[in-house]
């Protein structure tokens, strides 16, 4: 037999008859558990005085996986009890993931449904870590203002107490009609030749199996968490209804002030103040940049003054300041020429070595001397090689690349 628990899902406690047991796997007469399924998480709860772990169906039969083998047999009756705030969590998660899918009708272009997930949170309380998902198929790029798009439109349905229904209808009619949000890929709703459906009044029409609200006012606050692409062309939203919901709503709040104050405005003026900030940084990393290349230049010159002879090539080495191995290299392969046959330039702590030489030195081989007395290691080609982690400081390599 099938769970009723889609049919009545205010239903916590119920007596059954014990049709089969078999370690610890029970079977009933009927049952009020919900059948792991659809994306919603199964039952947790009590038969008798032994905890329920799991409720799968099986064969067309619902199969509970108790915690150890039950002290009642086969033809028994048995008190069950469901988990009444597990089974609250799951209804008012399952009954958002539809209005968050109402609301993605209203601002998502060619919607599609493609998955619907709740986490099974530990503890005593569900929501207090609990999250779910649902999967959209859009082209829309849901960026930052698409999202809290969504979640006002979301807790505003909450907040507008529309009534949640469902039904059985003919599957053909229900597959015929544009309204309905369907996912034939898990065929969640199909029973034989019927379809179940959900319906928020005035909001969202879906085929769906799980266990909802009588009332959108009963889901509580809604928060979006994050969103994520899976793959095969969809987008997944992560949010949070309860107690999760109001705290990552709260830690939020907290930060917008914390960084309002930081910036000593007020946190309507917060993305203002952020713009202007980000603007005077990018004008101060300008002049920065622009200071650095300065005093390259500058320290460049005075290796100039310097140059070695070494048989009949012209060498400039010595230590540069504040530039990391690429940039190194660049300047390098810039200060060749104009009299110079080999650069060999070491940053000021001695971690890199970039050599350029016109082709008449190998620049790999001069690296390569001074890995072999430094240790570290790097290579490169005939006219450009890096070195990295020099075991000595930056006196000693130019010292060495000198003599």
């Amino acid at each position: 037999m099938r769970s009723l628990a889609s049919a009545e899902p205010y239903r916590r406690t119920f007596e059954a008859s014990v049709t089969s047991v078999d370690g610890t796997a029970v079977t009933l007469g009927e049952t009020y558990f919900y059948a792991e399924g659809g994306g919603q998480p199964a039952d947790r709860g009590r038969l008798g005085d032994t905890p329920v772990v799991d409720v799968q169906s099986r064969g067309g039969e619902v199969v509970h996986t108790l915690a150890a083998e039950p002290g009642f047999e086969t033809g028994d009756t048995v008190e069950a009890a469901i988990d009444p705030a597990f089974r609250t969590y799951c209804m008012r998660a399952h009954t958002a993931s539809h209005v968050l899918y109402g609301a993605g009708r209203q601002v998502l272009a060619d919607l599609g449904y493609g998955g619907f997930d709740i986490s099974a949170p530990g503890g005593d309380d569900p929501s207090a870590d609990g999250k779910v998902r649902v999967d959209f198929t859009t082209p829309t790029d849901i960026d930052d203002s698409t999202l809290v798009e969504l979640e006002r439109l979301t807790n505003r349905a909450v907040w507008d107490s529309r009534p949640v229904t469902w039904e059985t209808v003919d599957q053909d009619e229900a597959l015929s009609r544009p309204d309905i949000a369907f996912n034939t890929k898990t065929e969640e709703g199909l029973s034989g030749d019927t379809v179940r459906v959900v319906t928020v009044d005035g909001w969202d029409v879906a085929a769906c199996g799980g266990t909802h609200v009588e009332n959108t006012r009963e889901i509580g606050p809604v928060t979006l968490l994050d969103r994520s692409n899976p793959g095969e062309g969809m987008t997944r939203i992560e949010f949070a209804v309860g107690y999760r919901a109001i705290e990552a709503r709260a830690a939020d709040r907290q930060h917008a002030m914390t960084a309002a104050n930081t910036l000593q405005t007020g946190v309507p003026e917060l993305p203002d103040a952020v713009s202007r900030l980000d603007t005077e940084n990018r004008e101060l990393r300008a002049e920065l940049d622009t200071a650095k290349q300065q005093l390259v230049d500058s320290r460049l010159d005075e290796l100039r003054d310097t140059v070695v002879q070494k048989g009949e090539n012209a060498w400039l080495v010595g230590s540069v300041p504040g530039l990391d191995a690429n940039e190194l290299s660049g300047r390098a392969q810039q200060a060749v020429g104009d009299g110079v046959d080999v650069v060999a330039l070491v940053d000021e702590n001695g971690q890199y070595l970039a050599v350029a030489t016109g082709g008449e030195v190998a620049a790999g081989a001069v690296v390569d001397d001074v890995t072999d007395e430094f240790g570290g290691g790097g290579g490169g080609s005939q006219t450009v090689a890096q070195g990295g982690g020099l075991g000595a400081d930056a006196d000693r390599i130019v010292e060495f690349l000198r003599e």
